[in-house]
């Protein structure tokens, strides 16, 4: 099978570096990206209801992303507050 994904420019570099920093090539860590990903594929039955996802499933896919400049915590500023006399 063949997988063709369109990355743009940054995208590619970001996938470069992340491999030179892993001492892999960009080929093998799109392999060990995939084999993560189907690693449990095999022991799940086609039938099987969908399981929810939880937030330790979610940290652990955040941890182990390659875009680890990417935060998902929300932009927090100080609200405006008007003079008050109690």
């Amino acid at each position: 099978m063949t997988i063709i994904l369109r990355l743009e420019p940054q995208e590619e570099a970001k996938l470069i570096a992340a491999a030179q920093a892993k001492g892999v090539s960009a080929d093998m860590l799109r392999r060990l990206a995939l084999d993560t990903i189907l690693g449990g594929a095999s022991a799940i039955p086609d039938n099987a209801p969908a399981k929810p996802g939880t937030g330790a499933a979610l940290v652990a896919a955040m941890e182990a992303s390659p875009y680890s400049e990417v935060s998902l915590e929300p932009h927090r500023m100080r609200l405006p507050i008007r003079d008050i006399v109690f």
